[in-house]
């Protein structure tokens, strides 16, 4: 489809950006819990949300590919039957 205007997104870019991602918040952690006495009750939360926000994404990303192999399986399943 040269020319269109449609994203292309596949599991692979899905699953290597979500990666990054976690790999930047535990870097965050880590900087966090190694100099303990410049944590701040902001930084925290900033942390806690990060944390939440990751663990929705994985999430999300889990649901997708059950979506994609619930819709596979039943592929499979109609062109048995035919």
């Amino acid at each position: 489809m040269a020319g269109s205007d449609w994203a292309t997104l596949s599991f692979k870019t899905l699953i290597t950006a979500y990666t990054k991602l976690q790999s930047q918040l535990v870097s965050m952690v880590r900087t966090l819990a190694s100099n303990i006495s410049n944590a701040t009750p902001g930084k925290f939360l900033l942390l806690q949300f990060g944390m939440a926000q990751v663990t929705q994404i994985g999430e999300t990303i889990s649901n997708l590919i059950s979506q994609v192999n619930s819709m596979i399986m039943a592929v499979v399943r109609n062109q048995k039957s035919s």
